[in-house]
């Protein structure tokens, strides 16, 4: 399997490991069939995220999704976040091998869950966003590739 070299340094030397303890966003979901679980921690003031944290437990591909995904949302508001797809992810890291595109959903989903969690505490609207997954099915994989 052959890695870009984007991915293999966000692997090696992953951003954004960590929590935030008073997040004003968390979000956890994994894929059961690969035993990947990633949880992402979003500080959010005044609509743009200030900050971004990652815990995964994983394969390489999951810790460099994370990390690049963490990276991608700094800055930007959380409409701008809603954007970052697994698509963008895999882009800013050169590609993903096929058996691995699963990990950049995973990325997605945790980032839109987190950016749910806020939502819900905060009673604010994010145009677009929907309710997250606990578990990213094959069903649900190929809906976010196609």
């Amino acid at each position: 399997m052959e890695y870009s070299e984007k991915v293999m340094d966000h692997f090696m030397n992953p951003r954004n490991v960590g929590i935030i303890e008073d997040a004003s966003g968390v979000g956890q979901v994994g894929n059961v069939k690969c035993g990947d679980i990633m949880k992402v921690y979003l500080k959010i003031e005044n609509g743009v995220i200030e900050d971004a944290k990652f815990k995964t437990f994983g394969c390489g591909a999951a810790v460099a999704t994370s990390s690049m995904a963490t990276e991608l949302v700094k800055g930007k508001t959380v409409q701008e976040a809603l954007a970052v797809t697994n698509r963008a992810v895999m882009e800013a890291l050169d590609g993903l091998p096929p058996v691995k595109v699963h990990c950049s959903c995973l990325a997605e989903e945790a980032l839109h869950a987190a950016l749910w969690d806020y939502a819900q505490k905060n009673q604010v609207e994010i145009q677009g966003l929907k309710a997250p997954v606990e578990d990213i099915d094959e069903l649900h994989l190929h809906e976010n590739v196609d």
